[in-house]
């Protein structure tokens, strides 16, 4: 299950992100951290975001690009380690990708390319979590309502975040938007009677 959770800058959206991976009642969580945190202030981000979870058994996995190298399988500072036969269980995993708006920056501006060779490895890294684990979570941003035109790069970054956005959008069995903390159903998974 893929669910996309989108939001502007301190909506909310982290922390119902972390709500509704606790409810999906996975045995293993973990946090996928795609923020390199340059500066105090980045550094800070990260400090509050660890607070905010702590105690509630994930696991971080720092990866800023190339999501499709990530394993679940013996992560450092794991407390508990899987069995031989729950390690084939992905129903029993959780991932909370913590965020998109990081990861598109991190393969646009190191990695680089075309518009369609970084969507590709967004694309090729979401289904290989998807593969891992039963339940995939996507924090996004919402960062084009403000009206302002900036430098080309800039706008490149922006229009393959729409396109990034919109592609999860489509594979996400469910999206959410979160506004003033208040979680807004876009899309539902639908389940055949």
């Amino acid at each position: 299950m893929l669910h996309l959770i989108t939001g502007g800058s301190a909506s909310g959206k982290s922390v119902w992100g972390e709500q509704e991976a606790l409810k999906t009642g996975a045995k293993y969580r973990f946090y996928l951290a795609t923020m390199r945190p340059w500066g105090e202030e980045g550094k800070e981000r990260v400090r509050r975001h660890q607070k905010q979870r702590a105690g509630k058994g994930f696991c971080t996995i720092e990866a800023y690009d190339h999501l499709e190298n990530v394993s679940l399988e013996e992560e450092p500072g794991r407390e508990e380690k899987p069995g031989r036969e729950e390690e084939t269980r992905k129903e029993d995993r959780v991932l909370l990708l913590e965020c998109m708006s990081n990861l598109v920056a991190n393969e646009q501006f190191g990695e680089g390319g075309t518009d369609e060779e970084i969507l590709g490895r967004v694309e090729r890294g979401i289904r290989h979590l998807q593969a891992c684990a039963g339940h995939v979570i996507v924090i996004s941003n919402e960062v084009f309502s403000d009206g302002t035109v900036y430098e080309e790069q800039t706008m490149r970054y922006l229009g393959l975040m729409g396109k990034a956005n919109r592609m999860l959008a489509e594979m996400a069995d469910r999206v959410t938007e979160v506004v003033y903390g208040i979680g807004v159903a876009v899309k539902e998974e639908h389940k055949i009677p």
